[in-house]
């Protein structure tokens, strides 16, 4: 943890000649960007593999420099040393303290209430904007094949035959022939879509699933917003942190998705 003060005090020291008591605080900001900026290849990689799971392990690698983050602005003491980064602000608001603290000190509308509010609502238009693109990304995902009920098609064959061949001498028994062999050819449409879908290697769910994929494609995006939760009992440190990161994982997948789209619509114009 003297490791990350050291470079946070280097870093807010060189910054200090222009944002003054602000310095620390942008150094924080920094000190984010470069993180995110040492695992975008594996962001990168995340999401060309497309996988439910994209993104998970930047995120993981994240947590042990949250809490050091975490750490380094609730300790009084670095080391057996005073904690120099404790005394540091954000405007009115001491980078140590968190919601509670601000409230005590002059109200929700204080100097420090408003620092904090200030945050929450960075945080919220952080947040609205991946449910955004969340769910706009849920609403263009391409339908995922539905398997056919199981016990689909059994048996369907063998009686459109034997009405078919009943169907010779009886006028009326043609007449069901015909409905079994409808019913033949819309197991043999089912059998064809599933097979397609296997050869394409997509996978298959049954309609349940897919409704459940659905609410959750719709839930999902809304949970950006527990970030505010976190950042109202961390200290405000930790919710630059927060801010940072977040706007920079919403921003990557933009910009990346942008990417991909430009280089799927290039490979379209050049097989025309």
């Amino acid at each position: 943890m003297s490791v990350f003060t050291h470079l946070v005090a280097q870093l807010g020291r060189l910054l200090e000649p222009v944002l003054a008591e602000s310095a620390t605080a942008a150094a924080i900001v920094l000190f984010t960007v470069l993180v995110r900026l040492a695992l975008h290849p594996l962001s990168r990689a995340a999401f060309r593999g497309a996988t439910p799971m994209a993104g998970c392990l930047p995120m993981l690698l994240q947590l042990p420099v949250f809490f050091v983050m975490y750490q380094a602005f609730s300790s009084a003491k670095v080391s057996g040393a005073a904690n120099e980064l404790l005394g540091h602000r954000l405007f009115a608001a001491p980078l140590g303290d968190r919601w509670t603290d601000a409230l005590g000190e002059g109200g929700v509308f204080g100097a420090p209430g408003l620092v904090f509010l200030g945050l929450f609502a960075a945080i919220a238009v952080v947040a609205a904007w991946s449910a955004v693109r969340g769910r706009r990304a849920a609403a263009a995902a391409p339908p995922v094949p539905v398997a056919p009920p199981v016990g689909a098609g059994k048996g369907t064959t063998a009686k459109g035959v034997a009405v078919t061949a009943g169907a010779k001498g009886k006028g009326n028994a043609h007449t069901k022939g015909n409905t079994h062999t409808k019913g033949n050819a819309h197991a043999r449409a089912g059998a064809k879509a599933s097979a397609s879908a296997a050869a394409t290697g997509l996978p298959q769910v049954t309609a349940e699933q897919q409704a459940m994929m659905r609410k959750l494609g719709g839930v999902l995006p809304l949970l950006s917003f527990g970030t505010l939760i976190t950042a109202a009992v961390v200290p405000l440190a930790a919710g630059l942190y927060l801010l940072t990161t977040t706007a920079w994982t919403v921003a990557e997948r933009a910009w990346l998705q942008h990417r991909k789209e430009r280089q799927d619509d290039g490979v379209q114009r050049s097989s025309l």
